[in-house]
């Protein structure tokens, strides 16, 4: 998949850094029982990891305060603090989607690097890393409309914005269980070491290759502002 990138998004987030990780050759429609005990070894990890810690704590660890910055500049809460949080301080298990899915939330528990995973068939044309301007609008997987702030991190297909990271993924092109090419996008906001970008996509490759032991690499690449 051809993934350019805009001097727009250059100039409005200098020392930023985007992942690009695309996969193809994956049989998704399979519960993936090899995924459930490294759920539960990573739950318990984490758990060990941050006991004791306050929501102040948790906003201020490494590579998470890069993104509460980023997102109180639209007035957000980033989302997977909460999703951290709730397994944590309240005893919640990652999720159940389909392996795809799991592979990318078991890894942005660990590494904290937001990444929202595409299904690539359904994707229009080439894409474009850039950011939203006045006007752009987003439908959200949830169906909602959502008119979109300028500046944010996006990015584009043939069809308009299909990803920004503070209202996530369109309801375009989400991965579905009969997904079988993907490509995962990591967003890395100005104090997010491309090494933490590098970590999140070997450790979602990781995580696939549980379950899909001879999945093809396509492209794994982090590009920097």
């Amino acid at each position: 998949m051809k993934v350019d990138v805009t001097e727009a998004w250059r100039t409005a987030h200098p020392g930023a850094c985007i992942g690009l990780l695309e996969l193809s050759g994956v049989d998704n429609t399979r519960a993936a029982v090899s995924l459930d005990d490294q759920k539960r070894e990573t739950e318990a990890r984490v758990r060990a990891q941050y006991a004791g810690l306050t929501r102040p704590d948790f906003s201020a660890l490494p590579v998470m305060s890069a993104y509460v910055r980023y997102y109180k500049r639209f007035g957000k809460t980033y989302h997977v603090q909460l999703q951290l949080e709730s397994i944590v301080l309240k005893g919640k298990r990652l999720p159940d989607v389909s392996p795809l899915v799991d592979a990318n939330f078991m890894a942005e528990i660990d590494t904290l690097v937001l990444t929202a995973g595409h299904d690539v068939a359904r994707l229009d044309g080439s894409l474009s890393l850039d950011v939203s301007r006045a006007g752009d609008q987003i439908v959200q997987m949830n169906g909602a409309l959502k008119a979109m702030p300028e500046g944010d991190m996006v990015m584009r297909d043939g069809n308009g914005v299909c990803c920004s990271i503070i209202y996530g993924q369109d309801d375009r092109s989400p991965i579905t269980p009969t997904t079988s090419h993907v490509l995962y996008v990591a967003y890395g906001p100005v104090g997010v070491p491309a090494e933490a970008v590098e970590a999140q996509l070997r450790r979602i490759e990781e995580h696939v290759r549980r379950f899909a032991p001879t999945v093809a690499v396509e492209q794994r690449r982090v590009v920097s502002a």
